[in-house]
């Protein structure tokens, strides 16, 4: 029986968001370069965005680079920032006919101008869709995120345009990147690590989180779905006991 009849569509999670590893390690395992692993993490993403649309996911947030990931070898780093060209020219077509809206989180003016270029046309071009809004984290790290919004808070309330008490956690959201997107619900991180690897670390205060050992290439539609039925098997409390959720 395929995993998907096993899913509440009353029950998901309004915000996915996935630290996409492995992609290395899958190319090492096969004698190859890392560049192939990335490549075929591209193939992973794409099968991983389609399932999240047609399951009716309203939020999917990707980890595709991260503001550490600038330390890696510079081959490294231009061949991702190649394949993000090139996957954006690629996938413009799938996110039209999938009603599928592109958004970014990140640092994105330490991107290259030709990625940033290619960026803001797919971002144009989809910013009418209302299936699901897709996220890719790039350059991307939360404590340089809440940095920001700590520094754009307190030149306000320096400003005399907000005050002191007026600091809730509403304000907060107002100033980070992800202002416009709910807090996640389910993490899923694959390759066997253990770690949330500075990512929204604001936003997953009551995530859910799930880890596999299978490695981004080689995850498939039905890994999805064993997380988000792992995420269904769970009560989630928010600080309270089971007798006042029930």
């Amino acid at each position: 029986m395929d995993l998907l009849d096993n899913i509440n569509k009353d029950n998901l999670p309004k915000h996915l968001a996935i630290i996409m590893d492995g992609n290395g390690r899958w190319a090492k395992k096969q004698g190859l370069m890392r560049a192939f692993g990335h490549e075929n993490g591209t193939k992973s993403v794409r099968k991983t965005v389609e399932s999240c649309a047609k399951l009716g996911i309203e939020n999917l947030t990707l980890y595709a680079f991260s503001t550490e990931n600038w330390n890696r070898p510079k081959l490294e780093v231009d061949t991702l920032m190649k394949l993000l060209i090139s996957s954006l020219k690629n996938e413009l077509k799938t996110l039209v006919e999938n009603n599928i809206k592109l958004h970014t989180i990140g640092n994105l003016e330490k991107l290259p101008k030709s990625a940033q270029k290619e960026l803001l046309e797919v971002i144009n071009k989809t910013k009418d869709n209302t299936r699901m809004t897709l996220t890719l984290a790039l350059s991307y790290g939360s404590r340089e995120e809440l940095i920001s919004a700590i520094k754009n808070i307190s030149s306000k309330v320096k400003n005399n345009i907000i005050s002191i008490d007026a600091i809730d956690e509403s304000i907060i959201n107002q100033h980070l990147y992800t202002q416009n997107l709910p807090d996640v619900d389910l993490l899923i991180r694959t390759s066997g690590e253990h770690r949330i690897s500075n990512f929204l670390l604001w936003q997953i205060a009551y995530a859910e989180l799930y880890f596999t050992d299978v490695l981004w290439p080689d995850f498939t539609e039905q890994n999805l779905y064993e997380a988000i039925i792992s995420y269904q098997k769970r009560e989630r409390r928010f600080g309270k006991t089971s007798e006042q959720i029930k």
